[in-house]
Formats: C-alpha cells, structure tokens, sequence
C-alpha cells in the first residue's frame, strides 16, 4: 500500500533519488544537496508549526511510501504563500489590436507581459512519482492528498491555487522557447538558468528579463509553438489538474512556456466533493475506492483504499491495514473521497 505522509530529514537520500529521476526541466528538485536539505527542514518545521490562522511562508513536502518496504515512490508538495521572500515571475498572455481605419487594417496582436502576478497564492507542486510506482490509484493519490489536506485545514491555504506546468524540453533538455530568449537577453543555457531558479538564485531574472512587452509574432515559429504547451511526461499530471477544474488563464513559465493552471479553492472538485466521517476498525467487503486521510496536520497520512461508508450514520468502516497505515484507531474521523 502507498502511503503519504510529511517528509523527514532522514528521507534526503531518497528525495535526491527523485531529484535525478525527474529530469531537466523540474525547478522544484534541483539535484543539490544545500536546496534539497533546506526545503527538508523548511518543511519539517512548517508542519511543526501551531495554531496557523492564514497561509504564510510555509512549504509543506510529502513522500509517498510502500507500506511493506518503506521505500519511497515519490514526492508531492504544497507552498502556502508564494512570492513574499522569493519572487515568483510570470509572463501572461494578453492581446493588442492595431487598427487604421484609413487603410481598412484590423491586426490582433499577442503580447508576453513580465509579472508577478501569483503572489501570495498557494501552489501545489513537487509532483514526480518514480517510474516503477506508476500505476492503479498511486498518482491520483499523490496529486488530490493535497486538495483533501486543503479541504480539512483550509486557514493555511489561500484562496486561489495554482500549478506551474512543466514546459516542452528535449532529451537533452533544451527549451525553443528558452532559446529564442537565450539568443537576444541572456547568455546561459536553459539547463542552467532552470538550475539557478531551482536554488533560488533569481536575481538574473529581473536583471535580464526584458520589461517591456514581447510581441509573440517577432519570436522563433519554434519558440511559438511550445508556448502552453505542456512536456509528454506532464500531460497526465495537467489532466488531473484540469479534472479539479484548474484552467489556465494566459500565464505561462517565463523559461520554457509551459501553461500555469488555477482554481479557487472551494470549487476544485476534490475539495467540494470530499466529506469528514467517523472510523470504525474492521473487517468488510465493499468494492468501493477511496482516497482517505486521518485529520492530523503534523502526522498526515493519506491513501486508497476500499472502505465501507455508510450515509445514514456518517461513519465508515476501515480494515486494520488502512487504519494502521493512517494511524487512527475507532471512533477517529477521517476525511474521504470517492474515486
């Protein structure tokens, strides 16, 4: 059974692993060490914390791991507040029209606009399950935990959240969208500007980052092309997101263009849909699946599992691998999710 719960500061070996099996073009898991521990004990101490009553700087990183092995299949994550301490850039997508009545001329024009127009959103993120883990109700366990997390503590998350896509990149991990930005602002390659984001040296960014406007027509056919568009490896992960109700609205990554998507988070699907019941620990024979996790904030534990709900009375009845694997006993609520 896949199990998520809060990371450890004994799980960096194994977040390193998802670091290099994730690939180029995944900010959030650069492969270095000083970041991948900083964000371990960032995280650490954001679930330690009390008594929260609004979404502040914390960054709370989760690991899914085999029940039966305790090896670790993945990672998912959330940031309460994004773009206070670290910029957070976008370009959004807005349109002009260039029009001479004289001559009968009517042009619509697409623009790229510099921005930081998520700020103090929450994002969820940091979503990679590894290859061999990737099947049955894994990645649907990974990505919606986080809107059941949501949906039981909601004063630690903003209203409007949002999902940075990963962009189209090759094996070798270039961008056309990067490169057409290379050749005319900047001098380093997209692996390395993606690193530098990564470890949250940003300032080259606004330093370099033309201001103004860019007309969408003067870029590369090449560049042109991926803008919105998502990686081959992103595309289940983008569906998830849009089964939530998440959309994009014209922001894309400044880096490789792939769409941002977002949703208020009372109407994503996974949080409207979900509902609290009471455990009862036993053995049953319902075929019905569930996404469940206990209603702890600092020992979170999430899975999917069969379980039998009962309308009437409000409470469900787990078997005791599901209840220990959440760590609950009878009589303790849970939060559910029919699958």
């Amino acid at each position: 059974m896949l199990v998520v719960r809060p990371i450890k500061k004994t799980d960096y070996e194994a977040l390193r692993v998802c670091a290099e099996e994730s690939g180029h073009g995944f900010t959030s898991l650069p492969v270095n060490e000083e970041l991948l521990t900083n964000r371990i004990n960032h995280s650490v101490a954001s679930f330690e914390k009390r008594d929260v009553t609004e979404p502040g700087d914390e960054g709370y990183l989760m690991v899914g791991f085999d029940s039966e092995t305790g090896e670790v299949a993945g990672t998912t994550a959330i940031e309460a507040s994004i773009g206070w301490d670290v910029p957070f850039y976008t370009y959004h997508i807005s349109k002009i029209v260039h029009s001479s009545p004289k001559l009968g001329v009517n042009n619509v024009v697409k623009l790229l606009t510099f921005g930081n127009n998520y700020t103090g959103c929450s994002e969820v993120c940091t979503l990679f399950l590894r290859p061999t883990f990737r099947g049955g109700f894994n990645g649907k366990l990974m990505s919606k935990c986080r809107f059941l997390m949501m949906a039981e503590h909601p004063e630690r998350f903003s209203k409007v959240v949002f999902a940075e896509m990963r962009g189209v990149s090759d094996e070798n991990g270039e961008s056309p969208f990067w490169q057409w930005l290379q050749e005319h602002f900047f001098s380093i390659d997209f692996t390395l500007a993606d690193y530098l984001t990564g470890i949250g040296k940003k300032g080259f960014i606004a330093d370099l980052m033309p201001k103004l406007p860019i007309y969408i027509n003067l870029l590369s056919k090449e560049a042109q092309a991926v803008i919105g568009k998502v990686h081959e490896n992103t595309v289940p992960a983008l569906k998830l997101l849009e089964k939530e109700g998440f959309v994009c609205r014209d922001y894309v990554d400044i880096f490789d263009a792939g769409p941002t998507v977002e949703c208020d988070l009372q109407n994503i699907h996974s949080v409207r849909d979900s509902f609290r019941a009471k455990a009862q620990v036993s053995e049953h024979s319902s075929s019905q699946d569930y996404l469940i996790i206990n209603t702890s904030f600092d020992n979170f534990r999430a899975v999917a599992a069969k379980a039998a709900y009962d309308n009437e009375s409000g409470s469900v009845i787990l078997n005791e691998e599901t209840a220990g694997a959440l760590e609950i006993k009878s009589g303790d609520n849970v939060r559910m999710l029919a699958i």
